[in-house]
C-alpha cells in the first residue's frame, strides 16, 4: 500500500495548487449593476422608422436578474416605435431562462399575437421579446457546443413552440465594435398557431451571441407569402467588452443514434479481450441514455448508464448493468458499503466514470482541476480520493482512427483496494467521445481501453 500512499500525496499536493475550470455562468449575457446597451430594431414592414432602445441592469440577485429598457431620450424619430419595459432572468446549470416580463402594448398596427384582442400579453416590439419569443426555458442551453439542439415554449399561454440549434461561430460587424468579433450562432424554428395575426408568430430568429456580452444581432423571418416582414435588431453601443469565448468542442456527445464499440484488456486479469458496444438511444433536456451489449469475450454484460451534461460538466446520473464473466477482477471499494453493493468494473464506461463527478468540465481547457470531496453521494459509491486533470490535445492512434483528443488524467486512491486505485490516463475526440483509456491500476495490472469503430 506504500505506492497508493505515495500516488495519493502528489495528486494531492498537486490539487492544492491546480485551478478549477473557470465559472461560466454569466458569460452570455452579463449583468454587473453598471452594464447597459443599446439596440436598434425595425421591422421591414410595420416599422415607420428604427427604434433605439438602451437597455440597463434594474436588478441583479446573482443567479437572478432583471433587465430593463425604454426608447425615450434615445433620439428616435417620432414615428418610431416606443417602448418601455422590464424581462427578468435565471442562470441554472442548463442555461438561461426567461422567467418574467412586462412592458407597454405593442404598436396597434403590428400583428396581433393572440387569439383575441382583450389581455393579449404577447409581442414582438422590442430586442429583448424578438430574444425570448417561443423559447423562455431556455432562452440560451448550456453547455453550448458543437452539435447543440434543444426545444423550447414561449407567448403568454405557452403557445409558441421552438426548436433551436447551435450553429457554430461566425465573425459579425456591428456598430457596437470597431472590429469584427466572433459570434457563436444560434438558429431557431418558431411556431405559433391560432394567433389573429397569424402568421406573423411563426418563422425563423437568428441570434449572434457574444461571449462577454449578450446578443449582439438578431434576425426573425417572419412566416408568410411574398410580402412577410423581417425583424432586425442589432447592437449600436455597450459598455461590455468581448471576452474570448470557450471551446465549443463537444468531446462527449449526447446525441441519439451514437454508437461505439470499444476493446478492453487487463495485462493480469483480462488477456482475452472484452468487445462491447454502446448506443446513445434516448436523449431529453440534455440528459442521455447508453445501453451497452456485449459483443465477444469473456464477460456478458448488459446494462444501461445515464449521463447529464450541464454547466458543471458531464455527470454520470445512474448506472444500471448485470454481468456474467469467466474472468474473475479484484473487488472494488469502499470498505464501509456492503460487498453486494459496491461497483464493479463490467465496461469502458465503469472505468471512465469510477471515483468522482465530473468526468469532464462543460467547456474543457488545458489545466483545468478538480477533485473528489470527503462526502456526497460520490464519494458514498466510491470511497475515492484524488483528482483530475485536463493535460491538452494530444494525438492518439486505435482502430477507430487517429484523433487529435483532449487528454484526461486522474490519480484516483481507493483505501485498502488496490485494484481501485492508480492512474488513469483518458483520450476523449470531439463529436466522438472517449477513443482510449489506460489505467495503471496500484496493484501492477493495467487496463486498457480502445475504441474499434
Amino acid at each position: 500500500m506504500g505506492s497508493v500512499r505515495s500516488l495519493a500525496v502528489v495528486f494531492a499536493c498537486a490539487l492544492a495548487g491546480a485551478a478549477a475550470p473557470a465559472a461560466l455562468a454569466d458569460g452570455w449575457l452579463p449583468h454587473p449593476a453598471d452594464a447597459t446597451w443599446t439596440y436598434e430594431w425595425s421591422d421591414s414592414v410595420y416599422s415607420k422608422a428604427p427604434a433605439k432602445e438602451k437597455v440597463t441592469v434594474k436588478d441583479d440577485s446573482g443567479k437572478a436578474f432583471i433587465l430593463a429598457w425604454t426608447t425615450a431620450d434615445q433620439g428616435n424619430a417620432a414615428q418610431a416605435p416606443s417602448s418601455t419595459g422590464t424581462v427578468s432572468f435565471q442562470e441554472t446549470t442548463a442555461g438561461l431562462n426567461n422567467t418574467d416580463w412586462s412592458s407597454n402594448p405593442p404598436p396597434p398596427d403590428f400583428p396581433v399575437l393572440c387569439p383575441r384582442l382583450s389581455g393579449c400579453n404577447n409581442s414582438l416590439a422590442s430586442t429583448f421579446y424578438l430574444l425570448i419569443w417561443g423559447s423562455r426555458g431556455p432562452v440560451l442551453a448550456e453547455p453550448l457546443l458543437a452539435g447543440s439542439t434543444w426545444s423550447g415554449t414561449g407567448g403568454g399561454s405557452n403557445d409558441v413552440t421552438s426548436t433551436s440549434a447551435y450553429a457554430g461561430t461566425e465573425q459579425i460587424t456591428v456598430p457596437a465594435f470597431k472590429t469584427p468579433v466572433t459570434a457563436f450562432k444560434v438558429r431557431s424554428e418558431i411556431t405559433q398557431a391560432g394567433a389573429l395575426g397569424d402568421p406573423y408568430g411563426s418563422g425563423v430568429r437568428t441570434v449572434w451571441w457574444v461571449y462577454g456580452v449578450g446578443p449582439v444581432k438578431i434576425t426573425f423571418d417572419h412566416a408568410g407569402g411574398s410580402d412577410a416582414s423581417t425583424t432586425t435588431a442589432v447592437l449600436d453601443d455597450t459598455n461590455q467588452t468581448p471576452k474570448t469565448p470557450p471551446s465549443d468542442a463537444n468531446y462527449f456527445p449526447l446525441k441519439t443514434g451514437l454508437h461505439a464499440t470499444y476493446q478492453w484488456t487487463n495485462t493480469r486479469y483480462l488477456k482475452k479481450p472484452v468487445v462491447e458496444s454502446f448506443t446513445c438511444d434516448q436523449v431529453v433536456n440534455a440528459s442521455a441514455r447508453f445501453t451497452v451489449k456485449s459483443v465477444s469475450g469473456p464477460m456478458r454484460v448488459a446494462g444501461a448508464y445515464g449521463f447529464t451534461l450541464r454547466t458543471d460538466g458531464l455527470t454520470n446520473i445512474w448506472t444500471y448493468a448485470k454481468a456474467a464473466s469467466l474472468s474473475k477482477l479484484p473487488p472494488l471499494g469502499p470498505a464501509a458499503r456492503p460487498a453486494a453493493d459496491r461497483r464493479r468494473f463490467f465496461t469502458p464506461f465503469d472505468l471512465m466514470m469510477f471515483g468522482f463527478n465530473p468526468v469532464l468540465p462543460a467547456y474543457p481547457a488545458v489545466g483545468d482541476s478538480w477533485g473528489s470531496k470527503p462526502t456526497g453521494r460520490d464519494f458514498e459509491i466510491y470511497g475515492v480520493n484524488g483528482f483530475s486533470r485536463v493535460l491538452g490535445i494530444r494525438k492518439v492512434t486505435v482502430p477507430a482512427g487517429t484523433f487529435d483528443a483532449l487528454t484526461v488524467q486522474s490519480g484516483l486512491t481507493q483505501p485498502g483496494f488496490t485494484f481501485g486505485s492508480g492512474t488513469r490516463t483518458m483520450w476523449f475526440a470531439a463529436g466522438k467521445g472517449l477513443v482510449k483509456l489506460v489505467w495503471r491500476h496500484a496493484d501492477g495490472s493495467v487496463s486498457t481501453v480502445v475504441k474499434l469503430k
